[in-house]
């Protein structure tokens, strides 16, 4: 008897303990391939479905959160990215201006090597021939209409992002790519809640743990220790989950006040938030890859090339009618659309720069932490809670699983 309230401290820690590790852990899925699986799985009642693994012929695990990153990604956006501001309010506090100066700084070089080496490529003789001077003159005038077009560029993009950029499939395509991301949302966001859930399971076990010393008392029969188990380990999981989110708005009796333990930190998880997301997934870089291999990457790079097929035209100049004569209409045509194609891969590449990147995240950071602080209590705890309440129903089923288990064991070391 006394063993007892020992034993329900013990499954109330295990069950939350290694509640918590099914959410995050293994980042990719471990187990068996079951012949047959795969294709029975559309049959299967929906919440089996929900099972890691089940769907694509697996019996194993894997975190719940990785995967679910498409999902993850979703929710991200859904409920707190799209909430704290627009593509175009994220483009101007990436300060376009700052991007063009930054273009200009490290791809000028790669712009000339582009014009000698499509010229070399398309009409070799001709550019070789074509006399020092003429050449250089070229190289000259796209050096200086360079800046104009970069400007021009960045300004271009930042009016038309809402249509270049979907940022809901960026965010799901780099969450995808990376699953430790959403992880990392999760894990660094709600530290302290949950491990307040690991620390909660042993006392609200312990606790519960007493009555059921009397419950035996009066009803000595072997299967009420093991039935007892599976309450309590299903009762510490949702008494958990129920303190990290509820009550979302703060609620007083008398002199005690009490809140969810998330939205009450909404403050602080605001800059935490905020760094994740500035840092990790809306970008520079994110966004100049989204821009050209994105699934609107066609657009950007039409926008691109036209503009890059004035400035090849203005840089031949006085020589333009003399090149069109010898290379023919449509050879030259071909020369000013390769230069302007290949030329948008340079530009949007040096985004990729990573101190860059850093520098200029700071002011994206500093608008999400703001955004997120106003952000209505309920909103805030939603950006969590959504995420996994259609998994909630795993974590509760494991905690009664892991407490009939532990009355077992206990009847076995024990007896009735």
């Amino acid at each position: 008897m006394v063993t007892i309230p020992i034993f329900t401290g013990a499954i109330g820690y295990v069950t939350n303990w290694s509640g918590v590790w099914m959410l995050f852990y293994p980042l990719r899925f471990h187990g068996i391939r079951v012949p047959g699986l795969a294709a029975l799985g559309p049959y299967l009642p929906r919440r089996v479905q929900q099972i890691p693994g089940i769907m694509h012929g697996g019996l194993g695990w894997q975190g719940i959160i990785p995967s679910r990153a498409a999902k993850m990604g979703s929710i991200a956006v859904d409920k707190g990215i799209a909430k704290l501001g627009s593509p175009a309010e994220f483009y101007r506090q990436l300060e376009p201006d700052a991007i063009a100066e930054h273009i200009l700084a490290t791809a000028g070089d790669e712009v000339r090597a582009v014009v000698e080496r499509i010229m070399e490529r398309e009409h070799p003789r001709l550019w070789r021939e074509m006399p020092p001077r003429l050449r250089e003159m070229v190289h000259s005038r796209v050096a200086d209409q360079l800046p104009e077009v970069v400007y021009g560029l960045t300004n271009e993009i930042g009016e038309n992002i809402d249509q270049l950029l979907d940022i809901k499939l960026m965010v799901i395509r780099r969450i995808e790519e990376q699953p430790e991301l959403a992880n990392r949302i999760f894990l660094e966001v709600g530290r302290k809640e949950l491990r307040f859930i690991i620390n909660f399971g042993f006392f609200f076990g312990f606790a519960m743990g007493i009555p059921v010393v009397g419950i035996v008392e009066l009803f000595p029969i072997w299967w009420v220790l093991p039935i007892c188990g599976v309450v309590i380990g299903y009762a510490t999981n949702w008494m958990g989950l129920w303190m990290i989110f509820e009550p979302e708005e703060p609620r007083r009796i008398g002199p005690v006040r009490w809140q969810g333990l998330f939205p009450r930190r909404q403050q602080e998880v605001a800059d935490v938030y905020a760094g994740i997301i500035a840092d990790d997934l809306v970008t520079i870089g994110t966004i100049g890859e989204e821009l050209l291999h994105g699934p609107r990457s066609d657009r950007t790079r039409q926008m691109i090339e036209a503009m890059m097929r004035g400035p090849v035209d203005r840089a031949v100049g006085p020589a333009r009618p003399a090149v069109r004569a010898a290379l023919g209409s449509g050879a030259y045509a071909a020369i000013r659309d390769s230069v302007a194609e290949e030329a948008v891969e340079y530009t949007i590449a040096p985004l990729h720069d990573p101190e860059f990147n850093r520098r200029e995240s700071v002011a994206v950071r500093a608008l999400i932490a703001e955004r997120m602080r106003l952000m209505p209590p309920a909103d805030f705890s939603e950006m969590l809670r959504a995420a996994m309440r259609e998994d909630e129903w795993l974590l509760l089923l494991h905690g009664a699983v892991l407490g009939f288990g532990a009355g077992l064991l206990h009847l076995a070391i024990f007896g009735v």
